[in-house]
């Protein structure tokens, strides 16, 4: 939310939708997810297409493509193309040419209420949902499939939404996946979930799957998402059980066989979010391309111990009660609405402003990132990516800032986003854009190096820095190096070919920076991070520190546990939350500087020895530890700055 002390526009939008959405933003349990490597990512541009049309009043809220057509369903009332300098009465839904941006104007259906859902049958024809009554003049409730050509009613379709709104559809297969507020699917008792044949619309009777007794309010199934494979399902709205399960919002289904409730729970949206009046807050369900993975966002606010204000990742593959999140980025009590994961990134739309902010409550905490309704996240950690269109730009006497980004789809040219606004990427757009994937970028997987042999660096004075040579349990002999760039330098670490090390500056508001320089051929460029960057989390009181998986691990003065944030190289992010990683058995408040070596911590003592640890990224046994240096030889160990690199 922008700001809570306007609220009458939110209320009505609440009561149009007959059910309240929420925003969010609270800590909880740290993610458990190690072992997740870096990903090479395929971004969309940020620039908005110019050539596609607008709407006008009420929203977008579904897209779907056919051949060179795309469709385009919602809530308003007028349409025209980008260079049109008049508008074209259509209600709900319309069509245009992929291509050229042109309005298709053969195709005219009519119908008397919004449409929330649209979906592809296997021969090519429009499936729509949502809250209708009449389609061309027919009664027709929430589904019906439609000629793409004319916009017809396919009158051999079967398919009927006769107890109430559909919001979602899915084609999988052969299969039809519906969602929403119904209780009565062609003339049969499915409670908010259903599945039918998608070429005929006919009931599929082997999927009973019945999730009911709402939070507060109505109960429905606002979204759900299957997996690549066809095996899994996940569903997410106002609802309490499935088939006399315990389900709090979110429930996974298992398709393989006979579909069944899965043995798969959370209980982070059971609880609720600061303002008990909103009915539910788990909004949107994705999964990745592979479909090892899922994505849930959030809305609602701050609740105690609940995934509020937030998009959170849950491994498919993962069974039993009361799960958390592989990680939870937070927005700092502003809402999230819509997700779409693709090319190995996590799109997020909503009503927020900012994100890496858990240590933010309706404003900017330690460590947010300014991401303005719109953003891109790393799949492995949660942080956001280099990637912020923001949704501005709308001109005087539109509508600036709306509540809701309804939805966030992966067409054939790039990333659809449908909204109740009027700006995206400082531009006008009215009510829907699209981020081509011409002009976008790829984000290499980078990574701490992964050579078994190379060598430490070590530097104890400005502008020096020892060289040593090292396979992981044998040190060769140590040459000294100019290093002009390394000066006033703290903990360091290397990814890819960067150096990312402490600089103590009395001039930043902290007193320290993270600065980060390329290194190549043995010597550390020119910093290019400016003091007042990444300051926050007071980068001088690290003692030692690694990079490996998106996550910087570290030691700090004063205390005796090994810590970590996330970390997004992409734009030098560092996560807004310390976590702190289990170890038995090593006083860490006498690390001095640490590296990553082929599965083990090599890491400075006090004493000037170097010693090294086996690491799993889940846990450290000091027991196993093992002394490769002693103290009072050639080198002395005990500095800060201490590295490992291949060249």
């Amino acid at each position: 939310m922008l700001d809570r002390t306007s609220r009458p526009g939110r209320r009505r939008w609440l009561a149009a939708l007959a059910v309240p959405v929420l925003a969010v933003g609270l800590f909880a349990a740290p993610a458990r997810a190690a072992g997740l490597t870096p990903v090479t990512s395929t971004l969309t541009s940020a620039n908005p297409a110019d050539d596609i049309p607008h709407a006008q009043n009420g929203d977008t809220k579904a897209f779907a493509e056919i051949g060179g057509t795309v469709y385009v369903g919602g809530s308003f009332t007028s349409v025209k193309a980008a260079a049109d300098a008049g508008w074209t009465a259509r209600n709900y839904l319309f069509a245009y040419d992929r291509a050229t941006g042109a309005l298709k104007t053969g195709f005219a259906p009519v119908l008397d209420g919004a449409v929330h859902a649209l979906a592809v049958s296997p021969d090519g024809k429009l499936i729509v949902g949502g809250a209708f009554a009449n389609v061309n003049g027919v009664s027709r409730k929430n589904l019906v499939e439609l000629d793409p050509i004319t916009g017809a009613t396919v009158t051999s379709w079967v398919g009927r939404g006769d107890g109430g709104l559909v919001r979602r559809t899915i084609v999988v297969g052969n299969q039809l996946y519906l969602g929403g507020a119904f209780h009565w699917i062609n003339g049969t008792q499915h409670s908010l979930l259903a599945r039918l044949n998608a070429s005929t619309g006919e009931i599929d009777p082997t999927f009973q799957i019945d999730a009911s007794v709402a939070r507060y309010s109505s109960e429905l199934v606002w979204s759900l998402a299957v997996s690549p494979d066809h095996r899994t399902l996940v569903a997410v709205g106002n609802f309490t059980q499935v088939n006399g399960q315990a389900r709090n919002q979110v429930v996974m289904v298992d398709l393989a066989n006979t579909p069944a409730v899965a043995n798969w729970s959370t209980q982070r949206y059971v609880a609720p979010c600061y303002n008990a009046s909103f009915p539910f807050y788990a909004r949107d369900v994705d999964f990745s391309d592979d479909g090892t993975y899922f994505v849930v966002i959030a809305d609602g606010g701050r609740g105690d111990g609940a995934y509020c204000d937030a998009i959170a990742r849950f491994e498919t593959a993962d069974r039993g009660a009361g799960i958390d999140a592989t990680w939870v980025d937070y927005t700092g009590t502003d809402s999230v609405t819509s997700v779409e994961v693709t090319d190995n990134v996590v799109y997020v739309g909503g009503h927020f402003r900012w994100l890496n902010n858990a240590n933010g409550s309706d404003t900017a905490g330690a460590g947010a990132i300014n991401r303005y309704g719109l953003g891109a996240l790393d799949p492995i950690n949660g942080l956001p990516l280099v990637w912020n269109p923001t949704r501005s730009g709308a001109p005087s006497g539109t509508t600036a800032w709306g509540p809701i980004v309804w939805e966030l789809w992966r067409g054939s040219t790039g990333l659809y986003a449908g909204f109740d606004s009027d700006g995206l990427g400082n531009e006008y757009h009215g009510r829907m854009g699209l981020f081509p994937l011409s002009g976008g970028r790829t984000v290499a997987a980078t990574n701490a190096p992964s050579a078994a042999s190379g060598y430490l660096y070590l530097s104890s004075s400005d502008g020096q820095a020892t060289r040593v040579p090292f396979n992981g349990t044998t040190l060769g002999t140590p040459v000294s190096t100019t290093q002009p760039n390394l000066t006033a330098a703290g903990a360091s670490f290397s990814i890819g070919n960067k150096l990312y090390w402490s600089k103590t500056d009395a001039g930043a508001p902290n007193g320290s920076y993270l600065d980060v320089s390329i290194f190549s051929g043995g010597s550390v460029g020119a910093p290019w991070v400016s003091s007042g960057y990444n300051d926050w989390f007071k980068p001088a009181t690290m003692n030692g520190a690694f990079y490996l998986d998106g996550r910087m691990y570290y030691t700090r003065s004063g205390t005796n546990s090994l810590f970590y944030r996330y970390l997004e190289p992409d734009g030098y992010i560092v996560g807004c939350t310390e976590f702190t990683l289990p170890s038995t058995g090593l006083a860490w408040g006498s690390v001095r500087g640490m590296a990553w070596v082929n599965g083990k911590i090599v890491y400075g003592w006090t004493d000037g020895s170097l010693r090294s640890v086996p690491f799993n990224a889940s846990a450290v046994d000091g027991a196993a530890a093992v002394q490769l240096a002693p103290a009072g030889g050639a080198v002395n160990w005990s500095s800060k700055t201490l590295f490992f690199a291949t060249s």
